[in-house]
């Protein structure tokens, strides 16, 4: 899990290992705490485990001039931007803990933008800690949880229960993707969770708690998970020079946030990552070209085309061109502009590589990854079928057309494909990956799949699915 304890925290680590020895079956400690030094642990066993040494504290709005600088700069810019350019937002909550942050956000968006309803927002809230996503799920809230929050926030957007706690209204609710993630150990970027592409990530109080190397591969994951101009938001005390070298450092009246901005002498560096961090995923389109070989066929070279001139007439903006590009090359080019955040070139890079190879399943599965990126989801969903019907037993794509189609509100469709995504998976070994996934394991794939489908099942048994679609 990338936890570090040092000694002022042994008694927190003692104390979650007690309360966790019960629950593994262990009446003494000592022996399961021998039991966790010998023997590798399941999935499962982590995140058992993660419930009892991770601890949340969080609260609605929490740090008023955060989210002041959102709502007054961060956000109107991505707005006003996207306004005609796909009206499309993708944030990442990483490390939620029990859904306050991510619910911010779902709130404060739902004020800015008056037609959001014609908008894709897509909110990911992942945890390491199970219990810590239930109560997510769920979004039902105790008074402490308001204690820096305007009184008309609760009153708009919370029902009081009985019990005298708080249940978020489902139109807010479902603004938001709920997800088990392991930020030290799992895979992202990742299109399969919206993990890629993002324009902003939370990561608040949550890189303290790492030893310093998990520290750097998460930021640097975090790094490659945001789109070009994309924000990095961290907590006060974890700001650091060092570690967040690659952002430039953004500083507001009492806020530092890092954005995601590529400097001259990072650029030839970054396309460099892009094109070997996915290079294993385009080796099926030709036997005959390996990746290295692609990466030795692509020139870096100045380019106006991508950027308006600035006042100075310099431009720093790249543009990535190739001698002869065959269609494992045009196909890399596609993933590795994408990776980047330009979206238009990557679609027109898919579509020249589709020309070439029209009965090429991979490449329909890719075009329909960056429509979804676009915000088109139709056309995304039309080009998952194409890669259907070239190849059936496609279990990415029934789980990809099973995602979309539920939160377009075709409830009832998606189980055909959810379903089919399960059979599937449930010929394949837990451990093994599954093909076009990006390193997503049979068994991780199935727990998601399960969770979505008895959230989909939930609200056709209450009758919802079709309200909540048109509340959205």
């Amino acid at each position: 899990m990338g936890l570090n304890f040092p000694p002022e925290k042994r008694g927190d680590l003692e104390r979650g290992i007690r309360a966790a020895a019960k629950e593994f079956g262990y009446e003494d400690t000592e022996l399961f705490i021998q039991k966790l030094i010998e023997a590798p642990l399941t999935k499962n066993q982590i995140e058992m485990l993660a419930e009892y040494l991770t601890v949340g504290e969080t609260y609605f709005f929490r740090e008023k001039k955060l989210f002041d600088i959102l709502e007054t700069h961060i956000l109107p810019e991505l707005i006003h931007k996207r306004y005609n350019n796909g009206r499309y937002l993708r944030i990442w909550s990483a490390g939620c803990s029990s859904g306050e942050e991510p619910y911010s956000v779902a709130m404060l968006l739902h004020q800015l933008i008056p037609d959001i309803k014609n908008w894709d927002i897509s909110i990911l809230a992942t945890d390491i800690n199970q219990r810590a996503l239930k109560k997510t799920s769920n979004a039902i809230y105790k008074e402490w949880s308001f204690r820096d929050t305007p009184e008309w926030i609760k009153n708009r957007y919370f029902t009081k229960r009985k019990d005298d706690r708080y249940e978020l209204l489902k139109y807010i609710k479902k603004m938001v993707t709920v997800s088990y993630h392991n930020l030290a150990q799992d895979v992202y970027p990742s299109r399969l969770n919206n993990a890629t592409a993002v324009d902003i990530i939370f990561c608040r109080n949550v890189l303290m708690y790492f030893v310093l190397g998990h520290s750097k591969r998460v930021i640097q994951n975090l790094h490659r998970s945001l789109i070009e101009g994309g924000w990095l938001i961290v907590s006060p005390c974890e700001a650091s020079h060092v570690l967040f070298d690659r952002f430039k450092t953004m500083n507001y009246p009492g806020v530092i946030l890092y954005q995601k901005v590529m400097e001259m002498n990072q650029k030839d560096e970054n396309v460099s990552d892009s094109l070997h961090c996915d290079m294993h995923l385009f080796q099926p389109l030709s036997a005959n070209v390996s990746g290295q070989e692609v990466v030795q066929d692509v020139e870096l070279e100045k380019s106006s085309v991508a950027k308006p001139v600035d006042e100075t007439g310099q431009n720093g903006e790249e543009e990535i061109r190739v001698k002869n590009p065959d269609i494992a090359t045009m196909a890399l080019l596609a993933r590795v502009h994408a990776n980047l955040g330009r979206l238009t070139e990557a679609y027109e890079w898919c579509e020249k590589a589709i020309t070439a190879d029209k009965l090429n399943h991979t490449l329909y599965y890719l075009k329909a990854s960056i429509l979804q990126e676009q915000g088109l989801m139709e056309q995304a969903i039309a080009a998952l079928k194409q890669a259907l019907y070239l190849k059936q037993n496609f279990v990415i794509v029934h789980y990809m057309l099973g995602n979309l189609l539920q939160r377009s509100g075709k409830c009832e469709e998606s189980k055909k494909y959810f379903n089919n995504a399960l059979m599937l998976l449930d010929t394949m070994n837990e451990e093994e990956i599954v093909p076009e996934s990006e390193g997503i394991v049979a068994g991780q794939l199935k727990k998601i799949i399960q969770s979505l489908t008895s959230l989909s099942g939930l609200l056709s048994l209450l009758g919802l699915s079709s309200l909540l679609s048109l509340l959205s």
